[in-house]
């Protein structure tokens, strides 16, 4: 691989960004400053790229990922290969998927079936958490072996009937991951509440058959009881833990709480709680459960409080929880909105959105967005610094923006398989002009160029 020169670029870093130049060799950032020159000699063949008026981020990191996903009786429509082809085409140059210890496996098996999926290949660099969906004495031998092999991030379930653990076994895993140096993200929601609403409203035909019933029967309440549950048990475990997906104000509250007990909570949020609220469900035909995901899209001012949080740092990540279905994979729910499977697809569009409606809109800073996509991410899941910064040392991952441009988000230009868009017609702000893995040009202007370049990372405990 060639060396390649970024001349006259904005680097962005949440420290305090800076105009500069960066000279990679190889996979690596070998050199940052001003007025570098392309190395003489052997090295006249070095490729020049003029970054002026740009503005350029590390790579991004998105930590929350479902690709070729066995749920709700059908499978995620991206898979490994789709899934990580969107992701690079839209700025992410490093994912972690959720592999998930189904009932009867250990946690190898597991671990063996999500390096199988990944086999399809991929075209940026990825990672997985380890789901535990059973609590055992060998499961819970398996955790050091996990950390062993560079899974040093979990995930629990406080609600499915084929993932929840009861509060004893999230009690005893928190105390045993404490133990190896691990931290768990957990889905918070409160599966009796919503299972006794879930009954009721299907026992009426047209609550039944309407999409709205899907937000109606996971109401905020049952988000913030499951995140103080949660928190108290971590507070007596002495633990660290990450809420994942974030969609409400109640839940915020509780995490406030929490803190001021002196407890360390890091949170994550999505686009679609930032962008998108519930009235997308609450249409007369079936349209609506394009939206469905859990926990439920919520209000306006939610959106609000979140973009708040975001913006004063009480939140530390955005990730997509990317989990995509096609139309008729919705329609298994056209009469039951129980069946409709439920999730968004937003690896593509969330570093697009999240400059355009946060960033050129004055909601975060360019600098926030670096940290709560970058930055915070590879210390949390434990890449940094190889990932998540530009610095001398560090993977020459990058993605050089043009805030200059616009353009519309369409199914029709999509990468992913997913046969609609959440955000059809939306103009944004910012355009990808190239996106760099390992040093080479990955993506150009959302197209990808260079496939199947991706590398499973072995990953540290985190750091954050």
């Amino acid at each position: 691989m060639k060396t390649k020169l970024i001349k006259n670029g904005k680097l962005i870093s949440p420290q305090g960004s800076k105009t500069a130049d960066i000279y990679i060799e190889g996979e690596k950032i070998s050199r940052i400053g001003k007025n570098l020159l392309p190395e003489t000699g052997i090295e006249t063949d070095t490729e020049v790229i003029d970054a002026a008026g740009k503005l350029i981020f590390p790579g991004f990191i998105d930590a929350h990922t479902h690709f070729d996903l066995h749920v709700a009786g059908t499978v995620t429509c991206d898979d490994f290969a789709s899934g990580t082809k969107a992701a690079i085409a839209g700025g992410t140059t490093t994912i972690i998927d959720f592999g998930t210890q189904y009932h009867g496996e250990t946690l190898r098996e597991g671990l063996f079936n999500w390096h199988r999926k990944a086999a399809a290949g991929c075209s940026c660099d990825y990672s997985y958490h380890m789901s535990i969906s059973e609590w055992n004495e060998t499961v819970a031998e398996e955790c050091q072996t996990m950390m062993d092999e560079g899974i040093s991030t979990f995930k629990l379930y406080m609600t499915y009937d084929d993932m929840l653990l009861q509060d004893k076994q999230l009690f005893e895993v928190l105390q045993r991951l404490k133990e190896v140096g691990g931290i768990t993200g957990v889905h918070c929601e409160n599966a009796g509440m919503i299972d006794a609403l879930r009954e009721e409203y299907a026992s009426d035909p047209l609550r039944r058959s309407q999409v709205s019933s899907h937000y109606l029967t996971r109401p905020a309440a049952a988000e913030a009881e499951a995140i103080g549950r949660l928190l108290h048990l971590c507070e007596v475990a002495g633990c660290d833990v990450i809420d994942v997906h974030l969609s409400c104000e109640e839940g915020l509250r509780e995490i406030r709480a929490a803190r001021a007990r002196g407890q360390r909570v890091y949170v994550e949020t999505c686009p679609h709680y930032l962008l998108l609220d519930h009235t997308s469900l609450d249409t007369a035909d079936f349209s609506g459960a394009k939206y469905v995901c859990a926990p439920p899209l919520r209000t306006r001012h939610d959106q609000d409080v979140l973009w708040q949080a975001l913006a004063d740092g009480e939140i530390q990540t955005v990730s997509t929880d990317h989990c995509s279905f096609t139309w008729e994979q919705r329609l298994l729910g056209k009469d039951d909105f129980r069946r409709i499977p439920g999730g968004l697809a937003g690896v593509e569009y969330r570093i697009p959105l999240l400059y355009s409606e946060g960033v050129a809109k004055g909601r975060i800073t360019a600098e926030r967005m670096c940290e709560v996509c970058a930055e915070n991410p590879a210390k949390l899941y434990g890449l940094y610094p190889k990932k998540g910064v530009i610095a001398e040392g560090s993977d020459a991952d990058l993605v050089i923006l043009n805030p200059n441009e616009t353009r519309v988000l369409s199914s029709k230009t999509q990468v992913s398989h997913c046969d609609y868009c959440n955000y059809e017609g939306l103009s944004v702000h910012g355009v990808l002009d190239a996106v760099l893995l390992r040093g080479e040009v990955a993506a150009v202007r959302g197209k990808v160029i260079a496939e199947n370049r991706g590398r499973f990372l072995r990953r540290g405990a985190y750091a954050l």
